[in-house]
């Protein structure tokens, strides 16, 4: 199952103890930050965890499969992430 936004957020009232209004606050803000960061070109790091990053995406050749008929896609721009070693290092333990 996946984690989802408000699961992160039920854990930050959880743990910590802070109004679920501010933890939404919170969440909300971080993702924000990191999702402008990421339009802009800039690369989001996070220590122990990992970075994220956009890519371009050369136009390139490709083919119809119904018609047979060669196409050109256009570039694109792509969103990648590497993890960390610590977290590569902790996920295979």
């Amino acid at each position: 199952m996946a984690l989802t936004k408000q699961q992160i957020i039920e854990q930050l009232h959880e743990q910590i103890g802070i109004p679920k209004k501010e933890c939404i606050s919170i969440v909300d803000n971080t993702f924000e930050i990191i999702k402008e960061e990421l339009e802009n070109g800039e690369k989001v790091s996070i220590s122990g965890f990992g970075k994220w990053m956009v890519r371009e995406k050369r136009p390139r050749r490709g083919r119809n499969p119904q018609t047979g008929e060669s196409i050109t896609l256009s570039g694109r721009k792509v969103l990648t992430f590497k993890c960390s070693h610590v977290l590569r290092h902790e996920c295979n333990s």
